[in-house]
């Protein structure tokens, strides 16, 4: 399977259309957050419209530049993977959104705590079931990093990203993280077997692909590459 990772488009909806090879080679698609131009949320709506154009199969979250409330619009198009576990072909996918406090200025700033909680439903389904084997087909989509990771280095001395949710996947570990938020923190890194990927910004022409292979029950992380128009 391959999946073609964006975030942080930031209503640069011209690169959206640039990239219509991708979509056609893509059997997915994640957004990790940020449609909207930063403090221009408006803007929001035509960049999710584009987007819900040009691919069947989309998962996606908020970023701190995109209201709350805009989430309804996530869910009208059925891409929104908020606080929910979602299966597509075996794999498990659940997402979080917006980011951590830091100027207080931009849309959807939220606790650690918060933003942590919204993986709560797979906790809760594991526990239920029984079945551990659920991280291992298990990708998380978060608008904001794990701390202390290539993905979340605003630069060699600033790590701007969630200790929480560093913790959480060093004792879950699902199988790939997809992140965004932290423009200087194009990457991809691992946090023990998982892996870590952020496309860095769609608004600069940054994209990513997750190559996954299934194995009897289970998928693995083939390959993965940083790309730029």
């Amino acid at each position: 399977m391959k999946i073609l990772v964006l975030s942080d488009l930031h209503a640069n909806n011209e690169n959206v259309g640039k990239l219509d090879e991708q979509f056609a080679k893509a059997d997915a698609v994640i957004f990790a957050g940020d449609f909207a131009e930063c403090f221009k949320p408006e803007t929001g709506k035509e960049a999710l419209n584009t987007l819900c154009t040009k691919h069947d199969t989309i998962f996606a979250v908020l970023g701190n530049c995109d209201e709350p409330e805009f989430i309804e619009e996530l869910e009208d198009q059925d891409i929104c993977v908020e606080k929910t576990l979602v299966f597509h072909e075996g794999l498990a996918i659940a997402g979080s959104g917006g980011g951590t406090y830091f100027t207080g200025k931009t849309a959807n700033e939220r606790e650690e705590e918060e933003i942590l909680s919204d993986f709560n439903i797979v906790k809760t389904s594991v526990e239920q079931t029984g079945d551990n084997s659920l991280w291992k087909n298990l990708i998380l989509i978060s608008h904001n990093p794990p701390k202390d990771t290539k993905c979340d280095a605003v630069n060699a001395e600033l790590h701007a990203g969630s200790q929480l949710f560093a913790d959480f996947i060093k004792e879950n570990q699902p199988l790939a993280v997809v992140c965004g938020h932290i423009h200087e923190g194009k990457a991809v890194d691992k946090i023990g077997d998982t892996v870590v990927i952020n496309p860095g910004p769609l608004l600069e022409g940054n994209y990513a692909w997750l190559e996954l292979e299934k194995s009897g029950d289970s998928w693995k992380v083939v390959n993965t590459e940083l790309c730029k128009l």
